[in-house]
């Protein structure tokens, strides 16, 4: 609470959860005069050095004067931010307003002096570079352009906070203290290092999930069966690496050990440390579990507990309640409601999950919020033949439930730099923040495939999304920019996995077909050319051909300069000569080790054992004799808090397709031979391979970065000038005709005036003013830029024509006043598209390009591009779209000016991201004609801008 006297309320939404370097959370807030205490406390326990770096010199407790004055804040000249860890103050930053003499100054003062205090058994944590994030944006918010802070020589920790912040500081030194000044608006680089922080803290609190050194599970049954119960087996099954502990606090006090596990009540009882704990109890629990995993120092919780926010509103509330309580202790959390948690490495061997069978060691990284979905992943990666296992096998596996916290955005942090991830496949049934998303893929892709599959339905239950308004092909279109491999089925998610981990990426399109099946190799060749690829003729070796003959044929198509990747058709054959499965996937995979540049799939047909045999050794299916098998696909509806059991979010068939043969033993072979995917039909195959060759083809362009170029022409002060001048009038407008002509106009846009034509001696006027010969438009909303209804004369040579012109279209469709004509100049012929740029709330700024007309409007044949557009994005843009051919020249007509295009798109661009208030933008028609481009149309909406959460401190999603 605050006093009287405080010239503002308490800025709630300056309150915020952080992850720290260490993987850790803190919470930052405001300081108020309720923190007395807490102040005191925490200064208690700052060693002597540290006040006397604090205060430049000796400064053993503070005065009844200084608590008042570090308590006491106006939120505007005077702000202190505490950073929190299970209620009690871990660090204090504070900024007093300054003027010129640095004395104490009110607005408009527009610089700031700061200090920080870190309690020192939290130093090194990064606490002091998440407070100065926070402490800055609040400054910016106040007015406040920079920060002064006077250091002592020897503070060097405090000196670095500030110099690795990346913003342009001057330095001096005088009296002995070092004097820092720095200008608090981003730069290219703050933004760096904020985003470089992030990921390092992120991805380590996802480390310290999945790596954990002890592991407990809390609600661990007396008896066997139940979710604890059985957690608790496999996680001692897999080979945990680590102690093991089984809490339950009805066990007996005589208990001590429960299946080898040491056994307690509580895990207050446990001595030693615990990094993760499982909760297995039921929901009305968990406070208390959360309570005591909290106060005994555990890093993080994976809950498999249901009855949260997948029950309704109660629950809803219950989880949010469940995210304030794990973080206030500095815990993270998987679920609720959550499957569980695997990692296959050596060193861990951790099974924290619901799933019986332990993935053998691999490349695959596996990411689903849905456990139903989860357990598709894992059983189809048993059926392909021991598809994922060996060098592609699963190196991590989350499964989030209800993702109340830890989300794919975390996970991909952790997997950017995880050296035992290849390849990263992830089901997403929504995207919580499309802006991060997007960036962090962009980078995750650019160092390894990240294959997505992203369900059209709601958000997980109770988990705060900021919706959308971009349909969901635009959103997938963005994606694909971002260099997300985009599919539709798990299945695909599969394949292009399996291809991913186990081959090169292809070097282009071409593709050799060899086989001994000609029908299957011109089904194969087809759908090479349904995909884009660029199919050479098929080699039909006949039923006749041996493992040997595959082999000449392979080793020769691989050594052909002209394919850049080879498919092997194979179907059963009977005779003498015909390989067996073990004998022809040798002989593949020999010829593909000796020129292992090139990928190369299989496409067989019913040929038993042929998929196994070719990526032998690398087996997850359950060995002969165990009794998993049978658990491994289908989560058991009978226990409580079973992700995908009926009644829960997300329940869908996990069951392998109905025409899935079962998963054919494995068959082994020399340890390091080359592996080769194995498809049962040619459209899959081909597929699969089309979006490697996309995706390596998006690697080489993004390896060479596109440039946002500068124009000499662009009036941006003068565009902010205006802006700001509209936007005085209200909230939010659409500009008339000559506000959009002239704001246009600042970015170099020009525009062809329509003049307005109510009465005919009006537009006679006009046509005089213009010269002729002009155009005549109906504007009317259902008339505009329809020619196809007949509301356009073109070409009008004269007045008597204009006249009559006129006439025509009061006759078919109103009065005047109705159709609001125009009268306006003729352009040079060319093609007619369409120009459109929207801010999202969710995914930020968009630029559209597309062919005006039906093929826009009716086939939505539309490519899209993130804001800022590069110079490379604007050429592959407008070559985006199916219609692209129409402005190169198809059918012997006239190539436009497609160097015109990419300019406009680009001014679009700037125009968009330098003023963020400009929220709408659409020019239509726009004729490109051979030699340059004219726009006939333009509407300009303006609005104050939607908040950006990534320009802004590091924070966790709020719920």
């Amino acid at each position: 609470m605050q006093s009287a006297s405080d010239r503002h309320e308490y800025p709630a939404h300056w309150e915020a959860d952080v992850v720290l370097r260490d993987g850790g959370t803190a919470r930052i807030r405001p300081i108020t005069v309720d923190d007395a205490e807490r102040l005191v406390s925490f200064y208690e326990q700052v060693s002597d050095e540290s006040k006397y770096y604090r205060f430049f010199a000796p400064y053993p407790r503070l005065s009844a004067k200084d608590v008042h004055r570090f308590t006491h804040h106006d939120f505007v000249d005077r702000v202190g931010l505490a950073a929190t860890v299970g209620g009690e103050f871990i660090a204090t930053v504070r900024y007093d307003r300054i003027g010129a003499d640095g004395m104490a100054a009110p607005a408009p003062a527009d610089e700031a002096e700061v200090a920080f205090l870190v309690q020192d058994a939290h130093q090194g944590r990064g606490v002091a570079s998440a407070l100065l994030e926070h402490i800055a944006a609040v400054a910016r918010e106040r007015g406040i352009r920079r920060f002064a802070a006077e250091v002592l020589p020897a503070n060097t920790k405090m000196i670095k906070v500030f110099t690795d912040a990346g913003y342009t500081q001057k330095r001096s030194f005088e009296d002995g203290v070092v004097h820092l000044e720095f200008g608090l608006e981003p730069t290219e680089r703050s933004l760096a290092v904020q985003r470089a922080r992030e990921q390092r803290a992120e991805a380590h609190s996802v480390r310290r999930l999945l790596a954990p050194g002890s592991v407990a599970v809390v609600g661990t049954g007396r008896t066997p069966g139940g979710v604890g119960r059985s957690v608790l087996g496999n996680l001692r099954d897999a080979g945990f690496t680590g102690p093991l502990y089984a809490v339950n606090k009805a066990f007996p006090e005589d208990l001590k050990e429960l299946d080898g596990v040491p056994a307690h009540r509580s895990v207050r009882d446990i001595e030693a440390p615990v990094d993760l704990a499982v909760l297995a109890v039921p929901a009305e629990q968990v406070p208390e579990a959360v309570a005591e995993c909290g106060e005994h120092g555990v890093q993080g919780l994976v809950v498999l507990s249901a009855g949260y926010a997948e029950s309704g509103p109660d629950g809803r509330e219950r989880q949010r309640e469940l995210v304030r309580h794990a973080r206030a202790y500095g815990m993270r959390i998987i679920g609720p409601n959550a499957f569980g948690v695997i990692n296959t490495s050596p060193d861990v061997r951790l099974n924290a999950s619901l799933a019986p069978e332990m993935p053998r060691p691999g490349r695959i990284g596996l990411f689903a919020q849905s456990g139903a979905i989860g357990i598709a992943l894992l059983s189809r990666l048993h059926r392909r033949g021991g598809g994922v296992t060996g060098v592609t096998g699963v190196s991590t596996f989350v499964s989030s439930g209800n993702r109340a916290d830890v989300s794919g955005n975390d996970v991909l942090q952790y997997w950017y730099d995880d050296p035992d991830t290849d390849v990263a496949l992830m089901y997403l049934e929504s995207i919580g923040n499309p802006r991060k998303f997007t960036r962090l893929a962009r980078r995750t892709a650019a160092a390894k495939p990240l294959v997505v599959v992203q369900g059209a339905g709601s958000a997980p239950q109770g988990h705060a999304v900021r919706a959308t308004r971009l349909p969901h092909a635009t959103v997938s279109a963005l994606l694909r920019q971002a260099g997300v491999i985009r599919v539709h089925t798990i299945t695909e998610l599969v394949d292009a996995g399996l291809l991913l981990a186990r081959q090169p990426l292809p070097t282009g399109p071409r593709v050799a077909i060899l086989g001994n099946s000609e029908s299957l190799g011109l089904l194969t060749y087809d759908a090479c050319l349904s995909e884009g690829l660029r199919p050479l003729p098929p080699l039909d070796l006949t039923t006749e051909a041996s493992a040997q003959d595959f082999h000449a044929a392979l080793a020769r198509a691989l050594a052909d300069e002209t394919c850049d990747a080879v498919v092997v058709t194979a179907i059963p054959a009977i005779g003498e000569r015909s390989p067996g499965d073990a004998e022809l996937a040798q002989a593949l995979r020999s010829a593909a080790a000796a020129a292992p540049g090139k990928p190369v799939l299989v496409v067989h047909v019913e040929l038993g054992g042929l998929a196994s045999a070719l990526s032998a050794a690398t087996s997850t299916a359950p060995r002969a004799g165990t009794a998993a098998h049978a658990r491994t696909d289908t989560p058991d509806p009978a226990r409580p808090g079973t992700p995908g059991a009926p009644g829960t979010p997300g329940h869908e068939p996990a069951t392998a397709p109905a025409d899935a043969p079962p998963a054919p033993p494995a068959v082994e072979a020399p340890e390091g031979t080359h592996l080769i995917p194995a498809y049962p039909a040619a459209e899959r195959a081909v597929r699969a391979l089309a979006e490697a060759v996309r995706y390596a083809q998006w690697r080489r362009e993004a390896a060479v970065a596109g440039k946002v170029p500068e124009y000499d022409d662009i009036d941006e002060k003068g565009a902010a000038e205006l802006i700001g001048g509209l936007l005085s009038r209200g909230q939010g407008l659409t500009l008339g005709t000559d506000e959009t002509c002239e704001l246009l106009g600042r970015y170099g846009i020009r525009t062809r005036r329509a003049i307005p034509a109510p009465t005919p001696d009006e537009a006679a006027r006009a046509a005089g003013a213009l010269g002729y010969p002009v155009a005549l438009k109906a504007t009317a909303p259902h008339l505009r830029h329809r020619a196809d209804l007949g509301g356009v004369r073109l070409d009008v040579a004269d007045e008597e024509q204009l006249r009559r012109s006129y006439a025509e279209l009061t006759q078919l469709f109103g009065k005047p006043e109705e159709i609001r004509p125009v009268v306006q100049a003729m352009a040079p012929r060319g093609v007619d598209t369409v120009v459109r740029a929207v801010i999202d709330p969710a995914a930020g700024a968009v630029l559209s390009f597309g062919l005006a007309g039906a093929a826009s409007q009716l086939l939505g044949d539309m490519a899209h591009r993130l804001v800022p557009v590069t110079d490379r994005d604007a050429t592959s843009l407008i070559r985006s779209i199916r219609t692209a051919p129409l402005l190169f020249g198809w059918r012997g007509s006239t190539p436009v000016d497609t160097a015109a295009l990419e300019e406009l798109l680009l001014r679009v661009s700037r125009l968009v991201d330098d003023h963020p208030e400009v929220v709408a933008v659409t020019l239509e028609p726009v004729v490109v004609a051979p030699h340059g481009l004219s726009v006939l149309g333009a509407s300009v909406r303006l609005a104050p801008p939607p908040a950006r959460d990534d320009l802004g401190p590091r924070t966790l999603p709020t719920y």
